[in-house]
């Protein structure tokens, strides 16, 4: 188990800041971890807990989400996407972040198709809440949490069939990346070394394969959540792609995860 700050003990304090959602293994906040670890960034782990109000949390940084990254003389960095680059400018090597513009360009899209709105986390997410919103009623005090959390990331009745072909699309398209990739002589999935993306896809594949309980010991209700049943989401996912995640998750980011 980590040992958390709460908001309240973390906010003066002048090291390296990471909020996270404690207790699960949550792949924004995995993400993060993987990123400013791989680089050799020190950081103090601040408790979020997922579903709540998170009050101290939005006093502090001006929301109640995680990941958020903060650093002293700098404004909150409360997106995936903000704290990978962050990251980079402060501690440049290794690289996980192509340098050129067009390649830039490209590598964030294809970031964003696992990580941002309408990636392969939020529809997962979308898919998770809906078996749930859509049997009990509005308003039911049992899924207050949950209400609270499908409201700030999208969800909306009927939602969930175009989450799923999201789901599969992005699925198919990485695993044909890799193939490509693979064919090319590379390990990984842009270019000749490891990069942001790889340890963003490797974290962000535990929502539709899991690890196992050894190398990833979560609640059991959440194991199920996590888990895929969908014949055609999982036919998706090529073995390959796993394999490979798995190699990323062993050699670069270290097992089993702590939360």
């Amino acid at each position: 188990m980590i040992d958390y700050l709460t908001a309240e003990e973390a906010r003066g304090r002048e090291d390296i800041r990471l909020v996270l959602t404690a207790g699960v293994p949550g792949p924004w906040g995995e993400a993060a971890k993987a990123i400013l670890r791989v680089k050799q960034m020190e950081f103090m782990p601040v408790r979020q807990d997922g579903g709540d109000r998170n009050e101290a949390l939005a006093e502090w940084t001006g929301q109640s989400s995680a990941p958020v990254l903060v650093v002293p003389g700098e404004a909150p960095h409360l997106t995936l996407r903000a704290i990978m680059l962050a990251a980079e400018r402060m501690a440049p090597a290794p690289t996980l972040v192509p340098q050129g513009t067009e390649d830039r360009a490209i590598f964030l899209g294809l970031c964003g198709e696992i990580h941002a709105e309408l990636g392969l986390g939020w529809c997962r997410r979308l898919l998770m809440f809906d078996p749930i919103l859509s049997a009990v009623p509005a308003g039911d005090p049992a899924i207050e949490k949950l209400e609270r959390m499908a409201q700030k990331y999208g969800y909306y009745p009927g939602c969930s069939n175009m989450a799923r072909e999201r789901v599969i699309e992005i699925l198919k398209a990485f695993s044909a990346r890799l193939h490509r990739q693979q064919a090319a002589g590379s390990e990984f999935l842009y270019g000749d070394s490891l990069t942001a993306l790889d340890l963003i896809f490797a974290v962000f594949s535990n929502l539709v394969v899991p690890l196992d309980a050894a190398d990833c010991p979560m609640p059991d209700f959440l194991r199920a959540t996590y888990t895929v049943d969908d014949a055609e989401i999982l036919a998706a996912i090529a073995p390959a792609l796993i394999e490979y995640r798995d190699c990323i998750l062993r050699d670069h980011i270290g097992l089993p995860m702590r939360f």
